[in-house]
Formats: C-alpha cells, sequence, structure tokens
C-alpha cells in the first residue's frame, strides 16, 4: 500500500510546480551568463519581465555590466564546460569571463540578497542551447504580456466595482484606457499576425451588486416614461441591453416602439404591446405590470442616466473578467490576447459614446412658455467630469 503522506509532513508534492516561463527565463539568463555577447540579440525585454524577483536582479545585472571581450572565449571555454556539470567543477584558470560573473552576481545580490554562485550555476546548466536565447526572450516576452494584460483588467474589474470614488463612471473609463494602452504596448511589441479570437469561453455576466435597487428605478422610468412618452424621443442614448431585467428590456422596446409609431402610450397599450412582441411570461402577471406602469412620474431623463450610469460600470467590469478570463488561459497565444482584449474593449467603447450623448448638456434654444403638464418631481443629477478620450481600438 503506498505510504500516504501525514499532513504535517514537509511533501515536495506540495510544491505548485513552476510554469514553462520559469524555465524559460533560466535558459535565457543561462544563455546570457555563458555568452554575454548575446545580449545584443535579445531585445523588447526588461529586468520586469521576468516572474521572480531573482531572476529580474541577475537580467538587470547582466544590462548594467559591460561584457567581457570575445579575445577570451578560448580561455573561458573550460571554465564554462565545468559550470555546466552537475557535479562539482574542477579548478580552472580565473579568466575574465569568471571575474565577469563575480561581478554579475555582487550587482544582482544588491537586488535579491539570496542569490549565490550556485545560482548562477544553475542557469548555465539550464541553458539547452545559448543561441537559442532570441527565442528565449521572446517566450518571457510573451508571459510579461499575458501578466501586464491580466493585472489592467483586474485594476479594471476593481474600479468598476469600488463605490468609495467620487465619480465611478470617468474612473473606469480611465482604468479603460490604462488597460487600452496595454493592448497597444503588447500589439507594438508583436510582429505583425493576423490572430484569431480566443476560445476561452466568456464568463457569465456577474448579477448586479444592487440588483433590487437597479430593478426599482427601472420600473420607475418605466412609468415616468409610460406617463411622459415624449421623453423617450430625448433619450435615444439608452437601450434595452442597459437594463438588469428582461423583462423591463423588452417593456422599454415596447415603448420605444409605439412611440416611434405615433401610437397612443398608456400602461394598457404598453401592456398590449408585449403581449404582441413576446416580453411576457407565464409567470408575469398583467395586473402586476398595469400597476407599476401606473405609479407617479419623476424625471425620466435623470433615470435613463442612472441606469446607463450602472450598465457602463457593469460592462467596464464584464469586459475586465472577459479579459482576465483569456489571460488565464495559458493556450491564448500573444496575438489571441490582442484581439480578444480589443473585442472586448469595443463593447465598453460603444457604451461610451452614449454615455457622453446622455451626460454633455446639448445647446438648443428652449421656449420660454411652460408646458400645462405639471412638472415631474425633482432626481438628483449623477456628477460627471469632463470626458476622457475615446478608446479607438
Amino acid at each position: 500500500m503506498p505510504h500516504a503522506p501525514h499532513p504535517d509532513e514537509d511533501s515536495l508534492l506540495t510544491v505548485t510546480p513552476w510554469p514553462p516561463v520559469y524555465y524559460a527565463e533560466q535558459a535565457l539568463l543561462g544563455a546570457l551568463l555563458s555568452d554575454p555577447q548575446r545580449l545584443a540579440e535579445v531585445s523588447g525585454i526588461g529586468p520586469e519581465a521576468f516572474s521572480t524577483a531573482a531572476h529580474a536582479a541577475v537580467f538587470a545585472a547582466i544590462r548594467s555590466l559591460p561584457a567581457p571581450g570575445p579575445a577570451e572565449a578560448g580561455d573561458h571555454a573550460a571554465a564554462l564546460a565545468a559550470l555546466r556539470t552537475k557535479t562539482a567543477p574542477a579548478p580552472v584558470e580565473r579568466t575574465e569571463h569568471i571575474a565577469w560573473l563575480d561581478r554579475v552576481l555582487a550587482a544582482a545580490r544588491e537586488r535579491a540578497r539570496g542569490l549565490t554562485t550556485a545560482h548562477l550555476h544553475g542557469f548555465i546548466s539550464a541553458c539547452p542551447d545559448p543561441r537559442h536565447a532570441p527565442a528565449y526572450a521572446r517566450i518571457v516576452e510573451a508571459e510579461h504580456a499575458r501578466r501586464r494584460l491580466h493585472t489592467a483588467a483586474r485594476h479594471l474589474m476593481h474600479t468598476a466595482r469600488d463605490t468609495s470614488l467620487p465619480h465611478p463612471v470617468p474612473s473606469a473609463l480611465a482604468a479603460a484606457d490604462a488597460l487600452a494602452s496595454v493592448v497597444d504596448d503588447v500589439a507594438a511589441a508583436c510582429p505583425p499576425h493576423s490572430g484569431s479570437l480566443p476560445r476561452t469561453p466568456a464568463p457569465p455576466p456577474a448579477p448586479p451588486h444592487d440588483g433590487e435597487e437597479a430593478a426599482q428605478e427601472e420600473r420607475l422610468l418605466l412609468a415616468t416614461a409610460t406617463a411622459r412618452p415624449a421623453d423617450i424621443e430625448k433619450m435615444r442614448w439608452l437601450t434595452a441591453q442597459d437594463f438588469t431585467r428582461p423583462l423591463h428590456a423588452g417593456l422599454w422596446q415596447c415603448l420605444t416602439a409605439l412611440v416611434r409609431r405615433h401610437a397612443p402610450v398608456d400602461p394598457v397599450t404598453v401592456l398590449w404591446q408585449a403581449q404582441q412582441r413576446g416580453v411576457l411570461s407565464r409567470t408575469d402577471d398583467p395586473k402586476e405590470l398595469l400597476g407599476f406602469l401606473a405609479e407617479p412620474d419623476v424625471s425620466a431623463p435623470c433615470l435613463g442616466e442612472r441606469i446607463l450610469h450602472r450598465a457602463v460600470l457593469t460592462t467596464a467590469h464584464h469586459t475586465g473578467r472577459r479579459i482576465e478570463a483569456f489571460t488565464d488561459d495559458p493556450a491564448n497565444t500573444p496575438h489571441q490576447l490582442i484581439v480578444g482584449s480589443r473585442r472586448a474593449l469595443a463593447d465598453l467603447t460603444a457604451l461610451r459614446t452614449r454615455w457622453y450623448q446622455a451626460t454633455t448638456p446639448q445647446p438648443a434654444a428652449r421656449s420660454a412658455r411652460r408646458t400645462a403638464n405639471a412638472a415631474p418631481r425633482a432626481c438628483p443629477q449623477p456628477t460627471t467630469s469632463p470626458p476622457f478620450s475615446r478608446i479607438t481600438r
């Protein structure tokens, strides 16, 4: 019977294995340590591209020190052969290259104190072929791009759900712009390639964190629009996709359809239109719908802005989740990450345009005469900031 390790035992089976990029980083460092002249073939990455502090420290030290002259190549060949063995190296003459390795170790220890000579020996022995240094660098660069996109996506998700921000929508859109800039940086670093969409399934939309409050505002908007259908024409920036409940989205489509046909609008005609368009399900009570459609009206544009405000934050959060899911799938190439991220950001860009249409004052000559209808109750307007630059992806 195989031995089952005790939970308190220090078993290597519980250690999380390193990802493939870890070994690519080791191979790249080994190539540069054994042949420093190959640093000229490695471009596009810096110390921040490495996944561990020790690897970053060694790479930074290699870049900061002048490489030994090529004239010493023949003299230190035996030394490198000894360093590549897994046993203790035989005594070798102290060449310029060996002295350079000592300087690299001293410089790297300023950033990672735990480094030893054995670490450098391990890097050199882990490199299958120093001539493949550019290929190892591309692997490191690709995984660094994945981590950058993952971090920017997480920042967008956090910003979209941060209720302490004084201006949530502008802050979320600024985080989306920062994510789009990372996508552009990754695209500029990758050679031109006809990328395809990631095969990673998109995560389902997360339920709204204030679902009941959102539903109440949507019902109040539908009642207001039913009582004042003229306001619907002023709210072309609001679409059915901005609602959190499918029933409310369908009723908004019914209202807009009636208004555009110049048909009579009241709770009964809206209810009939909902039946004709297949909006009602067997669980929907027509009497209940008539009840909330006849509620007192307030300011429809104000309620519409609140619904759109929530839709922007919800879409921003879902955009971050989609890109995070892409980056969590190691099978996606950098090109697929670029294409998938831009497609996800495009959905947020369309919503951003409608947000600015709703919140940017439009200059228009207003008549001094007041309408005979009673003015609706005031609704606090959400605070907005000047628009950020659009995401043109």
